[in-house]
């Protein structure tokens, strides 16, 4: 099913001490190379030195190729398949992947073969950060009770992750408490250059790039590497060896002018670019940095910019590699030797970047402009990350956002209500007020801001400064420090700053997301009845990439992304409402009053204080234990074992049955005969709508389910959580309260069990259609599978019994993911759906699978209760075709091992 390479007479090779390196040329393939974008010459790379004729295509080098400004999405879409080097996996998403990975080596033994052989292909990196949740804040000892927190809330989860860090080579586990998965991705896991070792004693080279389970994947852009954020069910094909589908991308190029003022953070660079290319529209497209004006940006301001790339809606914000990315890479601790490969290798390639050499820019479909001199401090809020406000105007807009009607800058109080406030007690015995736009939540967090050295002595520099002129925070408010690796606090040891950060309350309570995905932890229980009582509009102040309503806690309705300064001044300040410029932060202890300009470092002094103590020494120190992990982690008792020794008593994981009754041999090809329709939707379902997430709510199956295993609501814990557990996923996929199912009257999770009128939960229908041997088919309208990409909108979907889709039309991705789980995906024809063929979802279908075999596009017939309709197979390759006939992806593979 694959053949040798038709480009193998382009690789060229190197010595360098003795060792030869060998790569693909690829400027001799075509003349065109050279004005490729640099993202899309990486594409390219992979596509030509991963071409088998079988994954990856001949037509897949050509169209790369052919990538010219004039590709516009939509109009002249042309889709290639991509092989990235690498896969990385936070916890929440990686925990599926080791259970179906250990599931994978029960049925090849179960078949005859030796379940060892089943290790990920690729190489995959899993990260533990999705866990601690602040709990504890403004202690010294707050980390030490997060963590212990964490382990006892997750003790089987991370057991099972430790098991598989042992069972499996090519996989390597980052235990929990070493950091934030895209920091240790940027300060530690990056290759920036691939050098594998040859079958002749040579070693290959080529780029690193990578697919992650998290949106924000993209920090790794700023590196010089590659990468986006896709679904589980993508990043397993992945880890075995396997190509994904993708638009070739319209490429936007954002030129870079001028310099940063000497007041100015990433921070607020970050928030300025983001609301740009949102007015600007660029969802779906890759952006390429350029201009002289890149070089004026450390590694680490560019890899905060490439972090909110999903918060601006592109699908890479890349930084093509330069000099400075290989000084970065020194600075962290990478080798002299390996630099210096990379170097010859990036020249050899025409993938050096120099950003001040005009005649190296290459040509992009639309090219914009921004002056780094333009950019002014600034948050965005109060609900979605792109909506920047200058700090200066923050009084005037917060002022308006209460009064303005319910929306994204709009929270309708009443104008009586305007002045509302409470009072409450403290422990210190003292009576505090709070009122719209009091601070309750400050938090430096998330890897967005805590991967960046400057902004993280900023703050400490700033609180120094506050400290000596005898400013405080008010104790209720819940502030918190979030360090996305161990490095963080131990260049902020070194230069002398952390007294002053915990004086101020901001004592490191955990590494991982925490505060940024929703983890900040319960707000003191006066504090919540006052804002609740009085109707307020409190806010949360956070250095991180998301700020959605609800998102960061139940009681701060207005949230604001900042830079870690300005988290710092904000808490003292205590409100948001503040104007910088002619409000003082407090008094000296002179009776002077302190602005803010009073205690911010300037970018030089910060700069100062960061080379003399960020240095390689430090990356040695922390990365050379990383795994090891805590006295917690190392204490924790696993299996030896290569098989995992499940436990049927176990509810967080279980393993899946996607391979029961499996055979060695390729099963039959069958029609669906006398299908019910489990569902009948309408446009625009989303994963969100599909895939089981948030909180399980106490009267759903997956509810039932814990309390028959003797579990309390408050040990339900979260559906992210227990994504190890199939039986709990299965019976929370479609438990959406929004989904919108025309069998039922009411919005929310329920369906018609047809046979018998009665209303179900969807679960339990699905399970009653079962027990009767009844095959199930969705009918949905436009857009199914939109949003982000969810591996268990396609697993849950296979384990309620959905045998096929028939749909108006899909999301690329999602339609992947059906195929990768063996639901056939059918198309309506043009101008045909539910409603012009009048089926109401109570119909009987059948749908007719040809015995010659299938092939791509081809029509296949439907009937329903006497009408009949052709539809479009969505196998859209070969491919597709062979993991349906296997019963899906993973079943292809095992096959594949056995064989």
């Amino acid at each position: 099913m694959s053949g040798e390479n038709p480009f193998a007479q382009f690789e060229k090779s190197f010595i360098k001490d003795g060792t030869v390196y060998k790569y693909f040329d690829l400027a001799s393939i075509d003349s065109k190379y050279d004005q490729l974008p640099f993202s899309i010459r990486v594409l390219l790379e992979s596509a030509v030195r991963n071409c088998d004729n079988f994954h990856i295509l001949e037509k897949d080098v050509q169209s790369i190729l052919g990538w010219t400004p004039g590709l516009k999405q939509g109009s002249n879409d042309v889709e290639v398949s991509f092989k990235p080097a690498r896969v990385i996996l936070q916890d929440f998403t990686g925990v599926p992947a080791v259970v179906d990975f250990a599931a994978m080596r029960d049925a090849v033994l179960d078949l005859g073969g030796n379940p060892e052989k089943i290790n990920p292909i690729c190489p995959a990196d899993l990260v533990i950060d999705h866990s601690v949740q602040v709990d504890f804040a403004r202690t010294p000892d707050a980390l030490t009770k997060n963590q212990n927190l964490e382990f006892e809330r997750n003790k089987e989860r991370f057991t099972f992750l430790k098991w598989g860090a042992r069972a499996f080579n090519n996989m390597l586990i980052v235990p929990p408490g070493s950091g934030i998965v895209h920091q240790v991705n940027l300060e530690y896991l990056a290759r920036v250059v691939f050098e594998n070792d040859s079958t002749d004693g040579s070693k290959i080279l080529y780029p690193d790039s990578v697919v992650g389970t998290d949106s924000h994947t993209t920090m790794i852009n700023g590196l010089g590497v590659l990468g986006w954020g896709v679904g589980g069910i993508e990043a397993e094909a992945v880890m075995l060896g396997q190509s994904i589908s993708m638009l070739l991308p319209e490429v936007i190029g954002y030129k870079l002018v001028g310099k940063l003022s000497s007041l100015a953070t990433s921070t607020d660079l970050v928030l300025t670019i983001t609301k740009h290319l949102r007015q600007l529209g660029v969802v779906g497209k890759f952006v390429e940095f350029y201009g002289p004006g890149v070089a004026e940006l450390s590694i680490a301001d560019r890899a905060t910019i490439s972090n909110m790339c999903p918060e601006y809606g592109a699908t890479v914000g890349y930084f093509p590699i330069d000099e400075n990315t290989l000084g970065y890479m020194k600075k962290t601790n990478r080798s002299e030797k390996k630099i210096d490969i990379i170097r010859e290798y990036l020249k050899a390639t025409q993938q050096l970047r120099n950003y001040s050499e005009e005649a190296q820019d290459p040509k992009f479909t639309q090219s914009i402009t921004l002056d780094l001199s333009t950019v002014v401090t600034s948050v965005s809020g109060p609900k979605r990350p792109h909506d920047r406000v200058s700090v200066s105007n923050m009084p005037e807009d917060f002022k308006s956002c209460l009064s303005s009607p319910v929306g994204f800058k709009g929270f309708a109080i009443a104008p009586e209500a305007l002045t509302a406030s409470g009072e409450f007690q403290w422990d210190d015995g003292k009576t505090y007020k709070l009122q719209h736009g009091s601070v309750v939540i400050a938090a430096i967090t998330s890897c967005t801001n805590t991967s960046n050295p400057s902004v993280m002595l900023g703050a400490g520099l700033l609180a120094k400064n506050a400290v000596e002129k005898g400013l405080s925070i008010l104790p209720y408010i819940k502030t918190s420090l979030s360090p996305g690796s161990g490095v963080v606090t131990y260049y902020l040891k070194e230069s002398g700053v952390i007294p002053y950060l915990e004086k101020l309350g901001f004592d490191i309570v955990g590494y991982g997301c925490m505060t940024c995905i929703g983890n900040s932890g319960p707000l003191e229980e006066n504090v919540v009845n006052t804002i609740e009582k009085n109707g307020l509009v409190c806010a949360g102040v956070l250095s991180g990439n998301r700020n959605f309503e609800g998102r960061i806690h139940p009681n701060t309705r207005a949230n604001y992304l900042a830079s870690p300064l300005l988290v710092i001044a904000y808490a003292i300040a205590g409100r948001v409402d503040i104007d910088f410029e002619t409000e003082p932060l407090g008094v000296d202890a002179n009776g002077k009053n302190v602005f803010l300009r009073d205690i911010w470092p300037s970018r030089t002094e910060i700069q100062e204080v960061e080379n003399k103590h960020v240095i390689p020494a430090m990356f040695q120190e922390v990365y050379s234990k990383i795994e090891l992990g805590s006295q917690d982690w190392q204490t924790l008792e696993v299996s030896d074992g290569k098989l995992y020794p499940w436990s049927a008593d176990s509810t967080y994981i279980k393993r899946p049955p996607f391979f029961e009754n499996m055979t060695r041999t390729l099963p039959k090809l069958q029609s669906i005969e006398n299908a019910r329709c489990l569902l009948f939707l309408g446009d625009s379902v989303t994963t969100d709508h599909i895939s089981p997430a948030g909180s399980i709510a106490r009267n759903s199956p997956a509810a039932r389910f814990l309390s028959g295993r003797n579990l309390t609501p408050r040990d339900f814990n979260s559906y992210g959580s227990r994504r190890g557990n199939d039986a709990i996923m299965a019976r929370g996929t479609f438990a959406n309260i929004r989904l919108v199912n025309k069998l039922v009257s009411k919005t929310g999770p329920r369906t018609l069990h047809i046979p018998s009128q009665e209303e179900l939960d969807i679960f339990d229908a699905a399970e009653r259609y079962r027990g009767d041997g009844t095959p199930l088919v969705l009918v949905v309208g436009k857009d199914y599978g939109s949003g982000s990409s969810r591996d268990w909108a396609a697993k849950g979907p296979f384990l309620l019994g959905v045998k096929a889709v028939i749909a108006e039309s899909y999301e690329r991705i999602h339609r992947s993911n059906l195929v990768g789980m063996g639901i056939i995906p059918l198309q309506f024809l043009p101008g045909q759906n539910a409603e012009t063929l009048k089926l109401n979802g109570r119909e009987l279908y059948n749908i007719s699978l040809p015995e010659s075999g299938l092939k791509p596009g081809q029509k296949i017939q439907v009937e329903a209760d006497g009408t009949v309709f052709e539809t479009t197979l969505r196998f859209d390759t070969e491919v597709d075709i062979t993991y349906y006939q296997n019963g899906g992806i993973l079943n292809y593979m095992i096959r594949k091992m056995l064989s």
